[in-house]
């Protein structure tokens, strides 16, 4: 395995990046309403490729959880995954491989364990057995930990463990109203801003819920 500077709310990715070829990792989970919350990340390039693919809405995570199946890159260099965008952005954080495998509750998919290394390479048919058998028996603690985040309105909004973006489902809504358009609409706007300007979603999302932004005065 390779080494990586673990971080606080990486306990649940532990055993990924101390029993796999990789270099680190996060895990994220999805509820039924479509909200996100990343439950836990193994360093600050695994939390930052996690934001990128929440705010650009592509990658191996999104792949992995409309397909149900694990998606494999195992050298950036060569081929994107046919996310162009996301791609050149993990490039840049230095990630050379991807893998992402879909955490399954029953007969549903709940959430994402993302991987990546700092070298190219596959993994090999046994690590992605491993991988693969970890993220079905984490599923369920993380699930545990996304609604006890989000049903405790107290709880400290860890940069590694944001406890459901509520600031970023807010903002949603107050687009919504502010331009009468579908909740999925809001969500583009927001994020199209947010690439456009530089900035995250989250902190664009802050800046609409203090109205410091109102999206109606925008041109269009």
């Amino acid at each position: 395995m390779e080494n990586a500077t673990a971080l606080p709310g990486g306990a649940l990715c532990a055993p990924f990046v101390d029993g796999l070829p990789v270099t680190g990792a996060s895990i994220s989970v999805f509820g039924a309403d479509g909200r996100q919350s990343t439950v836990s990340a193994s360093d600050p390039i695994a939390s930052r490729a996690e934001t990128l693919q929440f705010e650009l809405g592509e990658g191996p995570h999104w792949q992995a959880l409309a397909d149900g199946v694990p998606v494999h890159c195992p050298d950036l260099s060569v081929e994107d995954g046919g996310w162009p965008v996301f791609g050149q952005a993990a490039r840049e954080l230095g990630i050379a491989a991807l893998f992402a495998f879909p955490m399954v509750l029953g007969a549903v998919t709940v959430g994402v364990v993302d991987l990546y290394r700092l070298t190219p390479g596959r993994l090999d048919p046994e690590a992605i057995f491993r991988a693969t058998s970890m993220a079905g028996r984490v599923a369920n603690s993380a699930v545990l930990q996304a609604t006890a985040s989000a049903d405790s309105h107290d709880s400290e909004e860890r940069a590694m463990a944001p406890a459901m973006r509520r600031e970023v489902h807010q903002a949603t809504g107050m687009i919504l109203a502010q331009l009468d358009i579908p909740a999925t609409d809001a969500f583009s706007r927001l994020r199209a801003h947010a690439f456009a300007s530089g900035r995250t979603v989250e902190d664009v999302a802050h800046d609409v819920v203090i109205r410091l932004l109102d999206f109606s005065a925008l041109p269009d």
